[in-house]
């Protein structure tokens, strides 16, 4: 099954060199662009994508925007936010807003391919430092649903804030990753995230878990 992606971005050059990197790789297909976030969401409806590669600075809607009205369609595609800073608050914002993580516009191909592939199989791009970094220019507050986690679940966050894969929290605890995978769903639940990455921010937003 070919994957299919859409590229939001402002800069020709960034799209075109993008859908060059991306066609080229048996499996992924690139089947629609925007030159901003306001062009976005008539490409996807018709396209359908898997994977949308968004660029979080756009001059009319921008990409923290643009998430949001991608993610209240029925069946949404996954967003990355494609960045030239990893320390832009709009990463942060669009990270909150449902992306599924972030790249920067100097990643690797190779890189880039493995995220797409990641990113549609339901995983996070999970950069542990960079959101920690982040997280800490925001004041705390409460969070619905933190205080009802389970110790183990606690522990199972605190760990995931640190980039840690099912497998690695699977053998940090001593369990199995069936059990990792079952304590994820039950944090994800709980805070009302969507996936890990917006698990963590949860997490240093209430202060379960502290930036420093």
């Amino acid at each position: 099954m070919t994957l299919k992606v859409v590229i939001a971005d402002d800069e020709d050059l960034i799209r075109a060199g993008l859908r060059v990197i991306i066609d080229a790789e048996p499996g992924l297909a690139v089947v629609g662009e925007a030159g901003d976030g306001a062009a976005v969401l008539p490409v996807v409806r018709r396209e359908r994508p898997d994977v949308v590669l968004m660029d979080v600075r756009m001059p009319a809607v921008d990409g923290i925007q643009a998430t949001r009205r991608l993610l209240e369609l029925d069946d949404p595609p996954k967003v990355v936010v494609v960045t030239t800073f990893e320390n832009d608050d709009h990463v942060y914002d669009a990270l909150r807003a449902g992306a599924s993580g972030f790249l920067l516009k100097r990643t690797r191909p190779d890189d880039l391919i493995q995220a797409i592939r990641l990113v549609a199989a339901g995983e996070s791009l999970l950069f542990p430092a960079a959101i920690r970094t982040l997280a800490g220019r925001r004041p705390r507050g409460h969070v619905p649903g933190i205080d009802r986690l389970t110790g183990r679940e606690g522990d199972v966050l605190r760990l995931m804030t640190k980039g840690m894969s099912n497998t690695e929290i699977a053998a940090e605890l001593v369990v199995s990753q069936e059990t990792v995978k079952t304590h994820v769903g039950n944090v994800l639940a709980k805070l009302g995230a969507r996936d890990r990455t917006q698990a963590v921010i949860a997490a240093y937003e209430s202060g379960f878990v502290s930036p420093g």
